[in-house]
């Protein structure tokens, strides 16, 4: 079974690779452009980047329902600990570790991570996967631009998640050169046209990514999918 990913609105995501359904930032409710419910939503494991409340968003609800197993940093992980869920891994940064789709590392990113109780989450970071079949897929989740992401394209990337709606991420033309430092065969871009103040043109982007550099913008709808 070939790797594919769909975006589902805003920073939600889902992978289906060898057989497993893994939820990135798994916000459904009030996601206003999230084209399903939580309640329909499957995972075997699911990935939280930060502790916004629009990244943890129905992940406690999706893993008790599902039985999925929850990764994220140390500090969220023992909070949805707090919370009654059982199937949780702590990770953090640098770190990897071996799931059963595949290897798992959290790279760094630049942005916050309260949770939302008002708790401290720890730092914030990106979600790097070396799945079974191959792939390798980096979602740099919300971050502002930095430098060492050069480090991480040197791994071979073949689908960059980029988020570019600006005023919390970074914005269209940071992730443009991001694209140029992580030189990913594909790319598609997120965190984006959920609210006024990250309104972006995704296809304008594009066509700059396509102008600027060899990879392969691709701009889904929410709900749509992408062979990696």
């Amino acid at each position: 079974m070939a790797t594919r990913v769909c975006w589902l609105g805003h920073a939600c995501l889902l992978v289906e690779s060898d057989g497993k359904s893994i939820l990135m930032d798994p916000y459904f409710t009030g996601n206003p452009v999230c084209p399903m419910k939580a309640d329909d939503a499957k995972a075997d494991f699911i990935l939280v980047s930060h502790g916004h409340g629009d990244h943890v968003g129905d992940t406690i609800p999706i893993a008790k329902r599902t039985g999925a197993t929850v990764v994220a940093n140390y500090e969220i992980s023992e909070w949805f600990k707090a919370q009654g869920l059982t199937k949780v891994h702590g990770q953090q940064h640098g770190g990897g570790f071996q799931h059963a789709f595949g290897r798992l590392k959290l790279t760094l990113a630049f942005h916050g991570s309260q949770l939302p109780d008002g708790s401290y989450g720890g730092n914030p970071c990106g979600l790097h996967l070396f799945l079974n079949d191959g792939t390798k897929i980096y979602n740099a989740a919300d971050t502002g631009l930095f430098g060492d992401m050069k480090l991480i394209g040197e791994e071979g990337i073949d689908l960059a998640i980029l988020p570019i709606g600006d005023n919390y991420t970074m914005g269209p033309a940071d992730a443009v050169r991001a694209v140029k430092l992580l030189q990913p065969k594909k790319v598609l871009p997120i965190h984006y046209n959920t609210w006024p103040p990250i309104a972006q043109d995704a296809e304008a982007w594009a066509k700059q990514v396509r102008k600027e550099t060899p990879a392969e913008p691709v701009v889904l709808k929410p709900g749509e999918w992408v062979n990696v």
